[in-house]
């Protein structure tokens, strides 16, 4: 697992509960270090010690910490960035949600080495969509409806998310747009500023 990934987990805990947590959680899993170095790469099996570990100190599933983590990374003002980065995707909700299927590539031009899951969307009306993560791994979808959640929130668009399982390395998510002007949408302007 890219180390950035396992770094973005980390911070997560950090920011969200603290850092006491976080040594908690790497005592529980059982590592000899306490961070994580963002551009190396570990073993798949450390990532999911650290989320089981953070799923028994809080006492949550791997599915509710997965998609508290989706969250974090869209909605915490710490990881600024990928919120841009996503937000790139269109002017509004759906528009975000046909761009997602160019996600893996943007990731990339970041971090050549950083290899998402593919995904694909399938519209089936206006309203309801469904997203198919592809080759992940275990629980992407479940991230990545924490990520569709704080999108939606962030456009000011109410939908309804549900994960509708997968196999054979593939996760499926259906989408329903509830209403997409619900609320009114974060600002979001296309130059950074500095500050």
């Amino acid at each position: 697992m890219h180390g950035l990934i396992n770094r973005a987990i980390q911070c997560f805990v950090r920011d969200t509960y603290s850092n006491e947590v976080w040594l908690d959680v790497t005592r529980f899993a059982g590592l000899d270090f306490t961070g994580f170095e963002a551009m190396l790469t570990y073993e798949a099996e450390v990532t999911d010690l650290v989320i089981a570990a953070i799923g028994s100190i809080l006492s949550k599933s791997r599915e509710e910490v997965l998609e508290d983590v989706g969250t974090y990374l869209v909605s915490h003002p710490n990881v600024e960035a990928l919120r841009r980065l996503l937000r790139f995707g269109g002017v509004d909700f759906v528009d975000f949600l046909h761009s997602l299927d160019e996600l893996p590539d943007r990731a990339r031009l970041a971090v050549d080495d950083l290899d998402l899951p593919g995904m694909a969307l399938r519209e089936h009306s206006h309203e309801r969509f469904s997203l198919t993560c592809i080759d992940g791994p275990p629980g992407f979808g479940h991230a990545m409806m924490g990520i569709l959640r704080a999108m939606a929130d962030d456009y000011g668009a109410l939908v309804y998310l549900e994960h509708s399982g997968g196999g054979a390395g593939r996760e499926v998510i259906e989408i329903t747009l509830i209403e997409s002007e619900f609320a009114e949408g974060r600002e979001f302007d296309l130059g950074a500023r500095a500050g």
